[in-house]
């Protein structure tokens, strides 16, 4: 009985992602090798691509329109501020994976946590 209380409350006190951090990791590593010209016929390592990316390319999406609407009311996030470049997609991808790769395996962050910061390090605003 003890066992199983205790196995309860671990499940409940850990925070539990849809996404984990390994997965970001593994998908954005998949997602660089596309970017860089390396093509799969691994039908798998193109969802996981595909998942990085727009994953990814949704953060950033999400974050301007609270930046939009923050500077409505006077407040502004600067948070990160993204280049102006044609093709962001590889660079927000490389970013992410950059900052992953410094970090250790098995992280309890959550995934948009680590993207934040992942941006945030990599695209700094200027004040």
């Amino acid at each position: 009985m003890k066992k199983a209380l205790c196995l309860i409350t671990a499940l409940i006190a850990t925070p539990a992602f849809a996404y984990t951090a390994d997965e970001l990791r593994g998908d954005c590593r998949a997602a660089q090798a596309l970017h860089d010209g390396q093509k799969s016929s691994d039908l798998h390592d193109s969802l996981r691509s595909a998942r990085c990316i727009a994953y990814v390319a949704g953060f950033a999406d999400a974050f301007a329109v609270s930046d939009y609407l923050a500077d409505k009311v006077g407040i502004r996030l600067n948070a990160f501020c993204l280049p102006k470049a044609e093709n962001l997609s590889p660079l927000l991808v490389r970013a992410v994976v950059e900052h992953l790769d410094r970090l250790p395996p098995g992280g309890t962050a959550s995934t948009a946590t680590l993207v934040a910061g992942a941006l945030s390090r990599s695209f700094p605003c200027q004040q």
